[in-house]
C-alpha cells in the first residue's frame, strides 16, 4: 500500500494518520511520540506485513518480477493506490479532492512534530497533489517515473505503466477483493492495539 491506502486505513484519527504517514522513516521501536502516533506506526507495519504476504498481492508482483525484481512490491503499492483513488466514491463519502486537501492541511497544522524526511516531502506532495493524482493513469505514470528517478533509473519503474495497462482488469479485480480483506484486518488490529 502506498500513501493513500495507508491514510485511508487509518480512519478518522489525525494522530493515527500521522503515525501511518511517517512510519517508513521510523526504525525499531517508536519512542517519543504520542501513543496514538505510535499506534499509527504499528498499524502501518501491520498493513505492510499483511499486504506483502497476501496471495492476491503476490500474484500481482509475479507479473512484475521479471522486469522489476525487488521493485515489484513498490510498483504494486502504487497500482493499489490508483485503484483506491479511481474508485474512491465506493470507499469514502468525502470526495477525494477534498479528502486530500484536508490531509495536507492536517499535516501543515502538525508540521512541528513531523520528522525532517516528511517535512521535506510535504511541499512536493501538496504542489503536485499526489493523493488526487493517483486516480489517473497519467498521475500513476508520473509517480512511477519519479520513483524510477529516485533509484537513478536502476528500477526501470517508468515502464511499469505498460504492465498496469496490459493487466488492468486483473489488477483491479485483485485489488477490490484484497482491499475488503485488509479493511477487516486493520479493524481487528486497531482493536488489539
Amino acid at each position: 500500500m502506498n500513501f493513500l491506502a495507508h491514510i485511508y486505513l487509518s480512519g478518522d484519527n489525525d494522530r493515527i494518520k500521522i503515525g501511518n504517514f511517517i512510519a517508513d522513516g521510523i526504525h525499531g521501536q517508536p519512542q517519543n511520540f504520542h501513543p496514538e502516533i505510535i499506534k499509527g506506526i504499528m498499524i502501518h507495519r501491520a498493513i505492510d506485513t499483511f499486504t506483502d504476504a497476501h496471495p492476491l498481492f503476490r500474484i500481482g508482483t509475479k507479473r512484475l518480477h521479471k522486469n522489476y525484481h525487488h521493485y515489484a512490491g513498490v510498483i504494486m503499492d502504487i497500482y493499489y493506490d490508483h485503484f483506491l483513488a479511481k474508485n474512491w466514491a465506493n470507499y469514502h463519502s468525502t470526495p477525494l479532492e477534498e479528502y486530500s486537501l484536508n490531509f495536507y492541511d492536517m499535516l501543515n497544522r502538525n508540521y512541528d512534530i513531523l520528522p525532517e524526511r516528511n517535512k521535506n516531502m510535504i511541499p512536493h506532495m501538496v504542489k503536485y497533489n499526489w493523493l488526487l493524482s493517483y486516480a489517473s493513469l497519467e498521475g500513476i505514470a508520473r509517480t512511477l517515473s519519479q520513483m524510477d528517478h529516485r533509484t537513478r533509473h536502476r528500477s526501470g519503474m517508468t515502464g511499469a505503466i505498460n504492465e498496469l495497462q496490459e493487466y488492468y482488469t486483473e489488477y483491479e479485480q485483485e485489488f477490490t477483493q484484497f482491499f475488503e480483506e485488509i479493511k477487516l484486518h486493520v479493524k481487528t488490529k486497531m482493536a488489539e492495539l
